[in-house]
């Protein structure tokens, strides 16, 4: 998420600028769940590749949430995929948001 705003430059042109501060100001964080290791994928499900593996205890920032495949975990089965980085995503089933439904805005 980010926002632009316009500022005019020299000439009387004017200039998109989009400020960091405000992409990361509607970024929550959620714990992953206890004891759990969980696979980070290069998309929305199990049949993309593994790109790291987060350790027992890490929290998650979501961007964004998509759905794909479903997956079975300790929060329930889910087909809703966490986008937690560029090309990175997380089963929600793994990830305790406090709800079964979407906590962010949908992946575009």
């Amino acid at each position: 998420m980010s926002v632009d705003r316009a500022e005019e430059v020299e000439g009387g042109e004017s200039e998109t600028v989009t400020t960091a501060a405000a992409e990361t100001a509607a970024v929550h964080y959620y714990s992953v769940a206890p004891g759990y290791r969980i696979n980070v994928r290069r998309g929305p499900g199990t049949q993309y590749g593994i790109v790291r593996v987060l350790p027992e205890g890490a929290q998650v920032a979501i961007y964004c949430q998509t759905p794909g495949t479903s997956v079975a975990g300790p929060y329930g089965t889910s087909n809703i995929w966490d986008n937690i980085a560029n090309g990175e995503f997380v089963s929600d089933a793994y990830v305790l948001t406090g709800s079964d439904g979407y906590v962010a805005s949908r992946c575009g």
